[in-house]
């Protein structure tokens, strides 16, 4: 047993909600009532008590790759590797700007601005099909600053692997 806090968004709980996401959530008995009973208590949420899911090590260990994988294709633009990752229906927050997956991928093709990507401070928390990557990133702009930026990355298993479905950057 360990000790998980379930901080939740409306957002998440429409998320979780989906046809994608609902197999993971009610395989732990949990239902969207339940989600949005604890996403309406705000950021504090509720401490509880749960299993550890089997094989929570080697997901750890393929989300903990696949946030590698995505750092560095953020830093190098590469367009194919984000084609295998993300699920098709991905969305992402980046500031105040909100895009789907075609227009991320667009997005990614365009000439790197940014250098020395690196995450730092990673946590990684799995909950049945679904993990989250939280993490703290720093990098270099085009004219030498130094700057930070937080993410979340929203993850869900589908049956040939992890797919990266929802994202929120902030810089």
């Amino acid at each position: 047993m360990r000790k998980v806090v379930l901080g939740l968004t409306l957002v998440s709980v429409m998320m979780l909600a989906g046809s994608k996401l609902s197999s993971g959530p009610a395989a732990h008995g949990f239902t969207v009532t339940h989600l949005a009973a604890i996403a309406l208590e705000g950021p504090a949420a509720k401490v509880e008590q749960v299993e550890e899911p089997s094989g929570s090590t080697s997901d750890h260990a393929a989300l903990l790759a696949l946030n590698e994988d995505y750092i560095r294709s953020v830093q190098t633009g590469d367009v194919a590797r984000f084609e295998e990752i993300l699920a098709d229906d991905f969305r992402v927050s980046l500031g105040t700007t909100y895009l789907g997956r075609a227009a991320f991928l667009a997005q990614t093709a365009l000439p790197v601005t940014i250098s020395n990507l690196a995450a730092r401070d990673v946590e990684i928390r799995v909950m049945g099909d679904v993990g989250i990557v939280h993490a703290r990133t720093t990098y270099r702009t085009l004219d030498g600053l130094e700057r930070s930026g937080r993410y979340t990355d929203v993850w869900v298993r589908e049956s040939d692997g992890w797919r990266a479905i929802a994202a929120h950057v902030t810089r």
